[in-house]
Parts: C-alpha cells; structure tokens; sequence
C-alpha cells in the first residue's frame, strides 16, 4: 500500500539529532556520531522501527542505525526510540543504493536485511538487498566475522539468495525454512513478520558470515 505524504515528518526528524540526514558527510565518523567505540548494527529497511527498537533495548552496549527511503516510516521509528529513551540509534532517509558512500571500511560489525522488496523479474534481480551487487558494497565497509542476518517470505528470493552469499565468499551459519518452528531463540518480529505468520506463511531465515577475502602468495 502506498503511504501518504506526510509533510510534518521530515521537519520533526530534523528537531532531533538521532536524525541523520546528512550520511555522506559523516562517512568514516560514526563513532564520533554515537560518542563511544561501540559495535555498529545497521538494518536495511526498517519499516516502522519494531525490530531495531526492540533489538536497542536489549543491547544498550550495541550502535544501531535504521536506514529506509521514507520518512513516512522513519519518523516512527523515532517516536518509538525516544518513548523507550534510547539513545543507541540512529536514523537514516536515504535509498540503500548508495549504502557505500556512507560507512569505510570496517567500519560495520553486523547487517540486518528484514523482508526487503524481492524484484522477482529477471531484469529487476539487481535490485534485491541480497544480489551480488549490493553485496560486494557492504563487503567494502563490514568487518571480517561480519554476520549478515536475512529474513524473508520470498521462497524464491530466499533461495537465490543462498547463491547469492555463496558466490560472494560469505559462510553460511544458520538456514531455516521455517522460523517460527525452528525454535531460534534470538528472533525477534518484525511488523512484517508478524503480519505474515498470521497469514501461515513460513517466514525464512539464514545466518551468512563475511569471511576476510586473502591474496594470494607470488609464484
């Protein structure tokens, strides 16, 4: 469904300094941004802030930035940090495709990607958060041992994308295609996610480590 403009949005966000909406000025600066050497968790696409609120919480110790292209859904995942006084999070309104001019290298310790658009046509495929391409983006700014977490409803999108880490050089720790089954102890739902499950569909879910990419030695 698409969302009405809402015009009061982007001016309450820019009361509030856990709104970035400059990113490509603070590229190589976001521990000064969040005032501490914390690990950073970014999520990619983060609907109306459920999942990283919730996640914040429970990691005080944790730097969490929530990256979506709509201030429609961004402002309330403001609102909500602010009810839990989280001081751990920051937002971001930008499009994803240029998630690498904002972070340097080694600068991201952990990526959530939580039901994003699967562009199931072929010549749309590029687009999906989990093709090659966006992945050899987010391997210029991760660390090595980086986990990237991905949920999905797509089986299709899912499947592909067991390809698409592999071929990446990622390592596959956890795969299910049932999460609410699996028994995973560390999920938490998105509002797309609960949504979903009470439709009975089976949510997807994969672990994919970032593995140090070596040279080769000379001959």
């Amino acid at each position: 469904m698409r969302l009405r403009k809402k015009w009061w949005a982007r001016p309450e966000m820019a009361e509030d300094e856990k709104s970035i909406l400059n990113p490509f000025d603070q590229k190589g600066k976001w521990k000064e941004i969040f005032g501490n050497d914390h690990p950073i968790h970014v999520e990619l696409g983060c609907g109306k802030g459920q999942f990283i609120s919730t996640l914040a919480n429970k990691n005080p110790d944790i730097n969490y930035i929530a990256i979506d292209l709509k201030d429609e859904v961004l402002v309330f995942v403001l609102r909500k940090i602010n009810e839990l006084g989280l001081t751990n999070v920051r937002i971001i309104p930008m499009f994803i495709e240029r998630i690498d001019e904002i972070f340097s290298e080694n600068e991201v310790s952990k990526i959530y990607i939580n039901f994003c658009n699967p562009w199931p046509k072929a010549s749309h495929n590029k687009r999906r958060l989990t093709h090659p391409r966006f992945l050899k983006k987010y391997k210029g700014f991760i660390r090595p041992g980086t986990e990237v977490w991905f949920k999905t409803d797509d089986d299709d999108l899912f499947a592909a994308s067991l390809d698409y880490f592999r071929e990446e050089g990622f390592r596959e720790m956890y795969r299910t295609f049932d999460l609410e089954e699996s028994g995973f102890s560390e999920n938490i739902k998105t509002e797309y996610e609960e949504k979903f499950s009470s439709f009975g569909v089976k949510i997807k879910f994969g672990i994919f480590k970032f593995q140090e990419e070596k040279g080769h030695d000379e001959c």
